[in-house]
């Protein structure tokens, strides 16, 4: 790995790296939510990065940016400005799939972005780097984005640790929210199950009558399952006009 001034990383330091990213991934997976283990990514970023002086992940839906996670303010304002703008690295990439982008001097990219480097410049930012975290080819869960107030500080070789960050990181996001998704499913199987046996107890049906009772009634006021069973747990009963 290339160090500014040219000086090159020796097999005990890419050892080193290695290490790292082990401690890395187990610190991931230990993590309980999606929000940690993405503000976790964006420090790790930072700290295994030479030069990154500030790290995000941000996604862009529907045309809008949201930061998911930084370890910096200027993060937070980047994204912002590219956003409100329309442009800049981090929202093309997003924006049009691009595995990774490395810009070594961001001042040199006036005629491609005229409305964003300005405003980054006053930033501090000097050079960026980014990847798209993604497990499967159809599954796009945003991108790492890393940043430095240095012109020409990232080259490739910093570029392959961005990669190696960036495929732990997304098994880990993956992994997380996986996890999440299977509280969420447990969760509303259990207030489901609550409320079917409210209902049985209150009007002596059976665990299928008193489902369907419920299916029914949520199909009829258009209201999601989980939704009438959390009134249902709440209020001891049905609501009105059931």
């Amino acid at each position: 790995m290339a160090r500014a001034g040219g000086e090159k990383v020796d097999t005990d330091q890419w050892a080193r790296l290695a290490n790292k990213l082990a401690d890395m991934a187990r610190d991931l997976t230990a993590q309980d939510s999606v929000e940690k283990t993405l503000s976790r990514v964006a420090s790790y970023a930072v700290d295994l990065v030479p030069g990154c002086d500030a790290a995000g992940i941000m996604i862009v839906r529907r045309g809008q940016v949201e930061t998911l996670a930084a370890s910096d303010n200027i993060v937070i304002v980047s994204d912002r400005l590219q956003g409100e703008l329309g442009e800049g690295p981090c929202f093309d990439a997003t924006r049009n799939r691009h595995d990774a982008y490395r810009i070594a001097d961001l001042t040199t990219m006036s005629e491609r972005w005229p409305r964003y480097t300005p405003r980054a410049r006053e930033l501090g930012i000097g050079s960026m780097m980014g990847f798209l975290l993604y497990t499967s080819e159809d599954r796009d869960l945003g991108a790492l984005d890393l940043y430095s107030s240095r012109p020409d500080m990232f080259d490739r070789e910093h570029e392959h640790i961005g990669w190696l960050l960036a495929a732990h990181a997304a098994v880990a996001m993956s992994n997380a929210q996986y996890i999440d998704n299977l509280k969420t499913a447990l969760d509303t199987r259990r207030t489901i199950s609550e409320a079917v046996g409210i209902l049985m107890a209150r009007y002596k049906l059976t665990a299928e009558e008193s489902f369907a009772r419920i299916v029914r009634s949520s199909q009829n006021r258009n209201t999601k399952v989980r939704d009438l069973a959390e009134q249902i747990v709440y209020t001891g009963d049905l609501p009105e006009g059931r």
